[in-house]
């Protein structure tokens, strides 16, 4: 694709733009309007093109970031490549699509899940708790969940925002997940009370982590799981 193509999809973006779209995404920290069905329909429309990802990543506008996640290719991204995109991804949406359609498909997931959880800036090391707790649930073998509930019950309450909910969804899924843990992460949840007054529309499940696991536990129970 050529440089005019990428000007023509910021356009095409821009034009989708909606301002009550946009107040709604700004309340939540993201600084774009576009309604996501519309622009889904864009990548389908485009399919794969790994090439006209990277030249709209370096756009740098939230929009076109969002629908380069959608066309690139995961597993062409060198780590370091990953990593720079992480720390310039500081939206949320942008950052929780890099994570969880790139990064979680990516030979260096291990790698940089280490790496990333160590890391001194919060919101970096949020994309490490949130590969851990995708490992959690999927590949638990080699984790030090004991270990995890431990560093949870020492820093979580403290945590800045984005890295306190990342920790808490990690000791959600070790309650739901682990029969052996789910006491434990229970009574740590009650004790550090993170998220315990959260506003839950009806019908939705709180993030509060003993009710969550509860909840969740319930219902794998009832489906037969």
């Amino acid at each position: 694709m050529t440089d005019a193509s990428v000007a023509e999809l910021t356009a095409e973006l821009a034009a989708l733009d909606d301002p009550r779209t946009r107040a709604v995404n700004e309340r939540h920290g993201d600084d774009h309007g576009v309604n996501l069905g519309g622009l889904r329909a864009i990548a389908k429309r485009l399919k794969t093109q790994h090439e006209l990802a990277r030249e709209l990543w370096a756009t740098g506008d939230s929009a076109a970031r969002l629908l380069a996640l959608l066309v690139c290719r995961p597993k062409a991204y060198a780590a370091d490549e990953l990593d720079a995109m992480l720390r310039e991804a500081r939206t949320p949406k942008v950052h929780d699509w890099l994570v969880s359609y790139v990064v979680k498909k990516s030979p260096h997931a291990e790698p940089l899940r280490v790496a990333w959880l160590a890391d001194p800036d919060p919101v970096v090391a949020s994309a490490g708790w949130a590969l851990t707790t995708e490992r959690v649930a999927r590949t638990p073998d080699g984790l030090d969940l004991p270990g995890l509930l431990d560093v949870i019950e020492a820093e979580m309450r403290d945590a800045p925002d984005r890295l306190q909910w990342a920790m808490n969804h990690c000791l959600a899924q070790i309650g739901i997940a682990h029969a052996g843990l789910r006491d434990r992460a229970i009574a740590v949840g009650e004790r550090l009370a993170v998220l315990k007054d959260y506003p839950t529309p009806p019908g939705c499940t709180s993030p509060y982590a003993p009710v969550w696991i509860t909840e969740m536990v319930r219902r794998q129970h009832d489906s037969g799981v």
